[in-house]
């Protein structure tokens, strides 16, 4: 069984609050109780020992650099995640964060900044592309003892310490489900798939969570084209007018990922805003104004809040060696009527 603090603080003669303190680097605890309850807690395997039973490489006290390895681009999930990380690492004064842009969807200029991070950090987040050079180099990292979290798409046969983002093949299924309510059980319509980049495992699970439940559940509904747009609003808006050309008698759209604006202004040239159903992800003051004006008919949303949260606090006590209870953010659904704050 998993040592608890009240286990530390029997073991060490004092009393839990105490080894609160100590475990989260607060003051008020004479330097030597804090080395008799961090060697208790590294005894009873609460802090994990590195190698040859070495302490961990960093223990409370020390500021940690962290590194994060985002995607640059229109997409405004993205930007928000980035504030917010940057937002809530200057209230951690025990962090040193550092957060690098990648331009364009390209897997080696990402594994190339992963690989020179090494030597430089203690712990890496990253939007990653699942491609071989990438996976490599998470694996180089986590061989010279950094630790990396997936954050929002995940990687999968790579040594990370956590996912952190929601199932996003049940957020395609979600989106689905919601289509099929929207259209009815028995009216026949043509739907177009729009994603970021199918390189992004998260993408590709909710396309084939969509597909699979329109397979079960919705034979009247046909999926005629899946289109690319990288995460960019004007390309959106690009493929979205050839596409309306092509379909003019299109009945839904299902947005994988960003540039739900461009394609809502190809809707709203054609007169097409009110009577297509559209879905898409990510609550942005974009998809917000889009919701409130009907050319939107649901938003899933992860809150990116509790992604940057749950990434710096799991990246903290993974590089400090200690247990961290790890809290995903919610699928949720958003509607007019219910639009959070952001």
């Amino acid at each position: 069984m998993r040592s608890t603090l009240t286990d530390i603080a029997r073991e060490a003669g004092v009393s839990a609050a105490t080894v609160d303190r100590v475990l989260n680097n607060r003051p008020g605890v004479r330097a030597r109780t804090r080395e008799i309850v961090l060697e208790m807690a590294q005894r009873l395997g609460y802090i994990a020992e590195g190698p040859n039973g070495a302490p961990p490489r960093a223990l409370p006290g020390e500021v940690i650099r962290l590194d994060f390895a985002l995607p640059a681009g229109t997409n405004s999930f993205i930007k928000m995640l980035h504030r917010h990380i940057e937002a809530q690492a200057l209230a951690r004064p025990d962090l040193d964060v550092h957060i690098a842009t990648i331009e364009g969807f390209n897997p080696d200029r990402l594994a190339r900044l992963l690989q020179d991070l090494r030597g430089q950090t203690q712990g890496v987040g990253v939007i990653a592309l699942d491609h071989p050079t990438v996976r490599e180099a998470i694996r180089s990292l986590s061989a010279n003892d950094i630790k990396v979290v997936t954050i929002a798409s995940d990687i999968l046969h790579v040594p990370r310490v956590a996912y952190i983002g929601i199932d996003n093949r049940a957020a395609g299924r979600l989106a689905g489900y919601l289509l099929n309510r929207f259209m009815g059980p028995e009216r026949p319509g043509k739907v177009a798939l729009f994603a970021g980049s199918l390189s992004y495992r998260g993408h590709e699970e909710r396309e084939m969570g969509f597909r699979h439940i329109l397979t079960e559940e919705s034979p009247n509904l046909e999926i005629v084209e899946m289109r690319e747009m990288l995460d960019d609003r004007e390309k959106a808006y690009s493929e979205a007018s050839a596409l309306l050309d092509r379909h003019p008698d299109l009945a839904a759209i299902y947005n994988v990922g960003a540039g739900n604006t461009g394609i809502a202004r190809a809707l709203k040239e054609r007169g097409r805003a009110q009577s297509m159903v559209f879905l898409g992800h990510e609550v942005t003051d974009g998809t917000k104004d889009l919701l409130l004006d009907g050319t939107l008919d649901a938003v899933i949303d992860q809150n990116p809040r509790v992604e940057a949260r749950e990434a710096l606090n799991t990246l903290t006590h993974a590089v400090r060696g200690l247990s961290y209870e790890l809290h995903q953010p919610r699928l949720q659904v958003i509607f007019k009527e219910n639009i959070p704050e952001i």
